[in-house]
């Protein structure tokens, strides 16, 4: 961008200021901190950044919105062509009542839903299991049969809505309902668009919500690739993590590192079973966080639709554009929100959504501020909804594209992070890559380390969370609580009890054995699995066939 020359002018500049007017000042006055540094990833941020720290040549680095190497985004016009799809997460207790809150959520302007599912049902049992006993409809809705996903989706048109599942081991299921609930209204498979999140490493690696082994499960997952490709080309067969990462206690390099190290993974597993790139990865999205430092954030997003933009071209040799544009949806930080004060998870949440536009997200979910005690109500959600909606028409946020860029810190910060980010990657490839990494635990251990440190600073006071260890005040939060009764968790296991009393059983006992055969060949277990669903076997049913053929998973310590 700058000639050496005038590079050189700007350092001795630069040396100038801080011997001439700086320095006066600072022994005058001093500095609030002695070093200050990023959100999680604890780098140091320099005083002043001017153009002698970056280093960029413009159409290799940046260039243009819907060009490589996209860091300014993956579509020519991003948000002034379309707004990001404000996808609302939803979903709690029985089916009929999160109809009912899909509803309310359309009727207040989301132009996405976004299905979340209780505790049992991500671990593939049936609502009447023993395991499932007092978590029925607790963390999400739950669905056994295809019955329950009729019930959330009553009066709403698949062919008229896009609708994301965060659904992972149990994740073939469930997108198996969705087809066969498409079939039943009529719409034809290559109409259906959404997002199944479908990543199963981020859950050996961060939430634990595994069944299988990882070799079954990867198994699962391009048999996924290949039948959406075939079948329902608009929906995302994917959605590669870095959320739950970051939840987890991650730096924003180790998020983005850790997710497209998954990516990698998820790519080679799927050329290994004879699949070309070019046929399933526009297909693949991805899934991060949104956290509290604004400008890593941006960085973070923008430095990570370059290196994956590389990494297809450079690793996979893919030739198609939309193989190499990173589409990614963002959630801001629930683990950033907090109990105490809970009003200032507005501000934290605005802040958090203000960084995923400013980044250029393809879609959205904001936290309702009451999420650190409760499922949200139907204020809270309305308000996060709201969040969005003014950040869309009021901020005039969206009106220009990637409208940091040139910024020296934000320029800096992304290169800052795209080289951490690609060290960690050559780490992990070292160590066999991202599926032997995670089973050596080496990557929950480089995480748990962040964590841990970071939780030092909040508890010795090094790092300041308002409300929580400064700016205390002395009251209960007093805030309505939307809560699942055990009534409803009895309702359910009656509605689940009702539909294996009406199935027909022989039916049902024939497609599960279709299954098992499947499971014990190299068919595609999805069409059997969509025929079994339709015939209304459980989740709990196909989920236990699959486990008596491939075996439950069980780590090593971290």
């Amino acid at each position: 961008m700058f000639d050496p020359d005038e590079l050189e002018q700007i350092r001795e500049a630069k040396s100038e200021w801080e011997e001439e007017t700086l320095s006066p000042t600072l022994e005058r006055f001093g500095e609030r901190e002695e070093e200050f540094t990023t959100d999680t990833g604890g780098n140091t941020v320099d005083r002043l950044y001017t153009p002698a720290d970056v280093d960029l040549d413009y159409r290799e680095d940046l260039g243009f919105p819907g060009e490589k190497p996209y860091t300014r985004g993956v579509y020519p016009t991003m948000h002034r062509g379309r707004l990001w799809t404000m996808r609302q997460y939803a979903g709690f207790g029985t089916a009929a009542e999160t109809n009912e809150r899909f509803r309310y959520l359309i009727e207040n302007g989301s132009s996405g839903l976004s299905l979340a599912f209780d505790l049992p049902t991500q671990m593939g049992y049936d609502s009447d299991a023993m395991m499932a006993a007092g978590e029925v409809g607790k963390s999400g809705v739950a669905i056994d049969s295809l019955h329950d996903m009729e019930t959330v989706f009553d009066g709403i048109d698949l062919g008229e809505v896009s609708t994301s599942m965060t659904i992972n081991a149990p994740a073939a299921v469930l997108l198996a309902m969705y087809v066969a609930l498409g079939d039943k209204q009529g719409v034809p498979r290559e109409q259906l668009r959404g997002t199944i999140q479908n990543d199963i490493m981020k859950e050996y690696i961060a939430r634990n919500l595994y069944i299988y082994p990882p070799e079954q499960s990867m198994r699962l997952i391009t048999d996924i690739f290949e039948f959406c490709a075939e079948e329902t080309p608009k929906f995302n067969t994917i959605s590669i993590s870095g959320y739950h990462i970051r939840e987890a206690g991650s730096t924003a390099a180790q998020e983005v590192a850790f997710t497209l190290g998954n990516g990698i993974e998820y790519v080679q597993a799927a050329i290994d079973a004879g699949l070309d790139v070019d046929d399933f990865a526009p297909q693949l999205s991805f899934f991060f966080n949104a956290h509290n430092n604004i400008l890593e954030e941006v960085a973070k997003f923008r430095a990570a639709r370059r290196m994956w933009a590389k990494i297809m071209e450079e690793r996979f040799g893919a030739e198609n554009p939309k193989s190499m544009q990173l589409k990614f949806h963002t959630q801001t930080g629930g683990s950033t929100l907090t109990a105490q004060q809970v009003e200032n998870n507005v501000v934290r949440v605005a802040y958090q959504a203000l960084a995923a536009v400013l980044g250029g997200t393809q879609s959205l979910h904001t936290n309702g501020k009451d999420e650190a005690l409760s499922l949200p109500t139907e204020q809270s959600v309305r308000t996060a909804l709201r969040t969005q909606q003014i950040l869309a028409h009021e901020s005039g946020a969206a009106d220009t594209i990637d409208p940091l860029a040139g910024s020296y810190y934000v320029e800096a910060l992304t290169d800052d992070i795209e080289e951490e980010a690609f060290d960690l990657l050559d780490e992990v490839d070292e160590r066999g890559g991202a599926l032997e990494a995670l089973k050596n635990q080496w990557i929950q251990r480089e995480i748990q380390d962040v964590a841990y440190e970071r939780q030092r600073e909040i508890e010795t006071g090094e790092r300041v969370i308002v409300g929580v260890n400064e700016y205390q005040v002395d009251e209960e939060p007093t805030v309505e609580v939307q809560e699942v009764s055990e009534e409803e968790e009895q309702k359910q296991v009656d509605s689940l009890n009702a539909v294996k009393e009406e199935r027909d059983s022989e039916a049902v006992e024939a497609a599960l054995e279709d299954v098992r055969a499947a499971a014990n060949s190299d068919e595609n277990l999805m069409p059997p699995i969509v025929e079994a669903v339709k015939v209304y076997a459980t989740v709990g049913e196909i989920c236990g066939v699959l486990r008596e053929e491939f075996g439950e998973y069980e780590p090593g310590m971290a």
